[in-house]
């Protein structure tokens, strides 16, 4: 059964969970049809060291819907909101796929609100072929008859079909509400492109990693962030897909605590 992890809300109508009381702020972003609960192997570990705090995506979670039918700049323009509801001053941001979508927004637009920012599983350009599947996806998903696990079989290997991150994922893909799973997905998919100019302009240190099996976040993608950002660094970490951050949370972590501790 799921467990629920406890949740502070703004006024705004963010949901989110804090952890830890470091000199600096974590601030970790999901990817769409997951919630916050998609991070706890980064929040127990890295909330020793920093002030983690975890957001619900709009629509997701405990997290108000966002009205209409936002792009992608809306979802960064509400993360920007968040932060200066939580009052964090700078902080570092880790995103995961639509979250990677959302850091690499926040940095494009509002550079001052961040020390670093790491894309984890980020998409970057899609290829025709990748861009008409992700879309074609979205159409399934906002018309409301579509498979809500089929993910599963892109985001994990059959081996990890048994696994305690493989059911976890699935609970939380199962939980998602439709709407505002609909809604993230059509900004995602159509998203990759929008902030992908900006990396020769960030200053500050930039981590970009992925699993060597993800095939839509991939490692090329990886390393092309990582070679036009100007304090870029690329990890791929062998074996994994997707949802690497749950399958290979030792390495993520150590990746992340690195990154961190970076100047």
């Amino acid at each position: 059964m799921l467990q629920t992890l406890p949740r502070s809300k703004t006024l705004s109508g963010a949901a989110y969970l804090e952890r830890g009381e470091g000199a600096e702020t974590l601030v970790l972003i999901h990817g769409v049809g997951m919630r916050i609960e998609a991070w706890q192997p980064q929040i127990d570990r890295l909330a020793n060291d920093f002030r983690v705090v975890a957001v619900d995506l709009p629509g997701h979670g405990f997290s108000d819907p966002l009205e209409g039918a936002p792009e992608l700049p809306v979802y960064v323009e509400w993360f920007r909101r968040f932060l200066e509801d939580i009052k964090a001053g700078p902080v570092n941001v880790a995103g995961h796929s639509m979250g990677a979508l959302i850091a690499g927004g926040i940095v494009a637009t509002a550079p001052e609100q961040l020390r670093r920012v790491a894309l984890l599983n980020g998409v970057h350009r899609r290829g025709s072929e990748a861009r008409k599947a992700v879309e074609a996806r979205a159409r399934e998903i906002g018309s409301g008859n579509f498979d809500r696990v089929a993910p599963l079989t892109r985001w994990f290997s059959e081996n990890e079909e048994g696994t305690e991150a493989y059911r976890l994922v699935r609970e939380l893909l199962q939980a998602v509400d439709p709407v505002g799973y609909a809604l993230a997905y059509k900004a995602f998919a159509s998203g990759d492109a929008v902030y992908a100019h900006c990396w020769p302009k960030v200053e500050c240190p930039a981590l970009f990693l992925t699993g060597d099996g993800d095939l839509n976040s991939t490692g090329a993608m990886a390393r092309d962030m990582a070679a036009a950002a100007r304090r870029g660094r690329a990890v791929v970490i062998e074996g994994h897909r997707h949802m690497v951050n749950l399958t290979a949370p030792e390495e993520v972590n150590r990746a992340l605590a690195d990154w961190l501790a970076s100047s």
